[in-house]
């Protein structure tokens, strides 16, 4: 974990407390953020997303297969983070394990919500070809390049910027295919379906430094936080999941009040992303 010195920690609980933090900003203010996409050619659709020091990559893999048999009606989502070695030296051996397997996770809850599929910020019904015989399954890979905090909410945004650039291709089914085997299907090479990313979330992180919460923690903050709250938003305004980390317990209105502050701080961060992804995209035709 980061080291500081008691003058330092002093320094940034102090400033937290009177809104203004060690980079100048206030509480709930994000770091500026920029968005590439299309930077993984092979994949159906990919993103960077740097926030300040934090940098992270997402790539969207499309393969056709069968669905769950007890959600016919449903493609399938798997997520999965790999933390970078050289991104902090906390990484290195099990340590980045750990929060590979902790963030994967994270983002499965907060993105395609609880086993039932509630609260899901993906449609998973958009990626059904044939209902109970063909789906696409998408592979969401996730890499943390460099890190300097708040890691969850940037492959959030990452992944929302990555599906928005990913196209599936379309799905020609041959006439009268039935029966219980599996039906034939032709895979276009050039039409594809603009995936619908309406609906998928962006994650807020709040983080309780003494009595107050800030957004956007830097590592520093994260090393004095005594618990975090992480809440999905969708455009909507939907509450897609929430997930809370840290030994300190919360009381139920204090956590109502940071689902208040993360509807607020969302519907910011929404427009923001929104507009770095269509830059980026118009960047991506031109080059």
């Amino acid at each position: 974990m980061v080291g500081l010195s008691v003058g330092e920690k002093h320094f940034i609980q102090g400033g937290i407390a009177q809104d203004l933090r060690t980079d100048g900003r206030r509480r709930l203010t994000y770091r500026p953020f920029n968005v590439e996409t299309g930077v993984i050619p092979q994949a159906n659709g990919s993103a960077r997303v740097r926030l300040g020091g934090t940098d992270v990559i997402a790539s969207v893999k499309a393969e056709l297969g069968k669905p769950s048999p007890s959600q016919p009606d449903k493609g399938k989502v798997n997520i999965y983070v790999d933390c970078s070695p050289t991104a902090a030296p906390m990484f290195e051996g099990r340590g980045g394990e750990e929060l590979s397997t902790e963030l994967s996770g994270a983002l499965q809850h907060c993105l395609l919500g609880g086993k039932s599929g509630a609260g899901a910020g993906i449609d998973l019904s958009s990626l059904v070809v044939v209902e109970g015989k063909v789906c696409w399954d998408l592979y969401i890979d996730g890499l943390v390049v460099s890190s300097d905090g708040n890691l969850l909410d940037a492959l959030g945004a990452a992944i929302k910027a990555a599906l928005t650039n990913t196209g599936i291709p379309k799905v020609e089914v041959a006439v009268g295919a039935s029966g219980d085997g599996l039906p034939e299907v032709d895979i276009s090479d050039d039409e594809y379906l603009q995936f619908d990313t309406s609906g998928v979330p962006v994650i807020v992180t709040l983080t309780k430094v003494g009595r107050h919460y800030i957004v956007d923690a830097t590592l520093e903050e994260e090393s004095q936080m005594s618990s975090a709250v992480s809440v999905s938003v969708s455009g909507q305004g939907r509450i897609c999941g929430l997930i809370k980390r840290g030994g300190a317990g919360l009381d139920p209105s204090v956590i109502l009040d940071m689902i208040s502050v993360a509807k607020h701080v969302s519907e910011q961060l929404m427009n923001k992303l929104d507009s770095e992804i269509s830059a980026a995209e118009a960047c991506e035709e031109e080059s």
